[in-house]
């Protein structure tokens, strides 16, 4: 270890001891996570600015980094399939989605696949706008290489129809899903555990002695999964500054720049998809600045950690306890919102990337059938996308296979790819939490005084 090394750790550890400062007075949670993304953002370009990205010691202090970094995300990864599970049979044990599963699950798919496929309208206008072409950008070694992977991971998936992409999302194996070992592994738990909801019902109908002990025991372990879900929240500004430190320390900024007309365009789209986000909840009669102060936590924290399935237990809590929305609705909406129309990975990147590279074979990327033909099949396609880092590919991949168009031209976009991405997770995740809270108010399940309060109880 180099002493340089060292002395870049004692700075992150002096950080850190500052946002435990500001926990012991009481700092709310919000301007805590908001403090961690400023000093990490700092943090990390002074260290790239005087050691540069490349470094030996930029590498060794961020493998020390991650520790904090990298293992909130995993403690996150931890509780999610136990979340998702004991949340929705839970909802069945309470009665909260017993009468309504089926137009709440309705309303939650509608509104996650209908803003997707705004999305990707959005997506073709701003690339237009912006006179996006794959042409205009030069391929490296690495962008030839991610293209070669690129139809390297296409050969894999392009025998596979839709019907079998939807066949995907059952659960063959409960057990193999609680690991995660799919992209689509939520959601199949979502639909394991709506069946054990469905059959404690029926066994409530017939033995109501044993539905009543089973409802204490799902009772009981909601309780821990959810002291172990705040126990983990209390930590999210010590893992946004870690993250962020490492990100802005590592990345490629000639590349960004090289680059920066795209990157422009994809977050000018990103914001116009999060603003209709706002004029929807605003349709709605809910006020959209208390939806962003709200959310503004977890919207940091899937910024910074580029993963939806991570920032899941923040996405429920923050429904539930600040933005009103029942535990069922929540439950579902965070974990369709994984899998299911993605607004920003599934939505914007795939429909951009398909503009861009019409022109190359030929196709005028302004007809009005290939715009309608991409806004379909993107929204067709928002199925079964991961809920990680790489979902957003696999989108890809699927549109532009659809649309025969040639997928390794994807790859141009590398060295840029994590930049964007943090933007994409963000747009994602407020997707979700729209879902949630607009299906809450259209069944009257909103707690509207707890939506409207001032006060936050996340990571308290």
């Amino acid at each position: 270890m180099s002493l340089l090394g060292i002395v870049n750790i004692v700075f992150m550890v002096l950080l850190l001891l500052l946002l435990v400062y500001m926990q012991k007075k009481h700092v709310t949670f919000s301007k805590r996570v908001f403090t961690a993304l400023g000093l990490g953002i700092v943090f990390g370009l002074i260290l790239q600015l005087i050691y540069g990205a490349e470094s030996e010691i930029i590498s060794e202090s961020i493998s020390w980094f991650n520790i904090v970094g990298n293992g909130y995300v995993k403690f996150l990864q931890m509780i999610v399939m136990p979340l998702v599970f004991i949340s929705i049979v839970s909802a069945f044990t309470k009665m909260k989605l017993a009468n309504n599963i089926g137009k709440i699950s309705f309303l939650i798919l509608a509104i996650l696949v209908g803003t997707t496929a705004l999305s990707a309208l959005v997506g073709v206008g701003t690339t237009v706008a912006f006179d996006l072409e794959a042409i205009q950008i030069e391929a490296g070694d690495a962008e030839t290489a991610r293209g070669e992977a690129l139809d390297q991971r296409y050969a894999d998936i392009q025998d596979k129809t839709f019907p079998e992409q939807i066949v995907d999302l059952l659960p063959a194996n409960p057990f193999l899903d609680f690991t995660g070992a799919r992209p689509t592994s939520t959601i199949a738990v979502v639909i394991f555990a709506a069946f054990i909801g469905m059959a404690y019902l029926g066994v409530r109908r017939k033995d109501p002695e044993n539905a009543n002990l089973f409802a204490k025991m799902i009772d009981a372990l909601y309780s821990v999964i959810m002291r172990v879900v705040t126990i983990i929240l209390r930590l999210t500004p010590y893992g946004v500054l870690a993250i962020m430190t490492r990100v802005t320390a590592t990345s490629d900024y000639g590349a960004i720049y090289k680059l920066g007309k795209f990157v422009v365009a994809s977050y000018v789209a990103l914001l116009i998809v999060f603003a209709i986000h706002l004029l929807l909840l605003t349709f709605a009669g809910l006020n959209p600045i208390t939806y962003l102060k709200k959310a503004f936590p977890v919207l940091a924290f899937a910024f910074s950690s580029r993963s939806s399935a991570g920032t899941l237990p923040l996405n429920i809590k923050a429904q539930t306890n600040d933005l009103g929305v029942s535990e069922g609705i929540a439950n579902f909406a965070g974990s369709f919102g994984l899998s299911i129309g993605q607004n920003g990975c599934a939505g914007v990147y795939p429909a951009m990337l398909a503009v861009m590279i019409a022109p190359t074979v030929g196709i005028n990327p302004l007809d009005p059938s290939f715009i309608l033909t991409v806004v379909v099949i993107v929204a067709i396609s928002s199925f079964g996308v991961a809920g990680v880092g790489g979902g957003a590919t696999f989108a890809a991949i699927l549109v532009l296979s659809a649309l025969d168009l040639p997928v390794a031209l994807a790859g141009l976009l590398i060295s840029v790819e994590p930049l964007i991405d943090m933007g994409r997770t963000a747009l994602n995740v407020s997707g979700s939490m729209t879902a949630g809270v607009l299906t809450s108010r259209m069944t009257n399940e909103l707690d509207k005084e707890t939506y409207s309060s001032p006060t936050q109880s996340l990571g308290a």
